[in-house]
């Protein structure tokens, strides 16, 4: 879903959705800091803006830095888009920018198809053989963990065995500081959490 626009949309769309409260900072680990009543304040705006940003303005976003992408991509996993899964993948896959990944994993984990498992094999079986390129293959098997457990697959395995590309990954060179694959599944689970918690405020929104 690509879409034509100009520059000035594009800021506008940022000055709107991305950049206040800093938000597009606050998508990934920071949210699991919050303390209640900033995760509630922060999930009902995050709801909110998912609700009123159109399909053609998230893809204005997704074409724009990593901060827009970030953000678009948590709109899309709150709103449940999937019409955009094939997008997402496409980004996730092509890794141009840094720092999005994550919220590609999160989106397609929120999705919760065989279809979205596919797009997060496809990837790691591109950037596991590449032990040099450290992007988001922790995030990718996270969020697959995640969907196996959820569908009763298991995806996740070709990977996992022993002296198998995660492994193979994980040392290099160079040598890596990973947790365990398991903790990976439950961070992806919890960012996930989030997003169905601003999810809630969306569909309160829109009824």
């Amino acid at each position: 879903m690509r879409h034509a626009y100009k520059k000035s949309e594009l800021l506008k769309l940022t000055r709107r959705y991305v950049t206040p409260g800093q938000r597009y900072l606050k998508l990934g680990g920071s949210l699991l800091g919050m303390s209640g009543r900033e995760r509630a304040k922060f999930t009902r705006k995050l709801g909110k803006a998912a609700s009123d940003i159109s399909p053609g303005e998230l893809g204005i976003l997704l074409n724009g830095g990593w901060r827009e992408r970030t953000t678009a991509a948590w709109l899309i996993a709150v709103a449940d888009r999937t019409e955009f899964r094939e997008r997402l993948g496409e980004l996730l896959l092509a890794s141009e920018v840094p720092f999005a990944g994550e919220a590609y994993c999160v989106a397609l984990a929120t999705f919760g198809a065989p279809a979205d498992a596919d797009l997060l094999v496809a990837y790691l079986d591109r950037y596991l053989p590449r032990p040099a390129l450290d992007y988001d293959q922790a995030a990718a098997l996270g969020a697959l963990l995640l969907l196996d457990a959820r569908l009763g697959a298991s995806h996740a395995a070709q990977f996992l065995a022993s002296d198998g590309l995660w492994q193979q990954w994980v040392h290099g060179p160079p040598t890596k500081d990973c947790d365990t694959p398991d903790s990976y599944r439950a961070f992806i689970g919890q960012l996930c959490v989030v997003a169905d918690e601003s999810a809630r405020q969306c569909t309160a929104r829109s009824r």
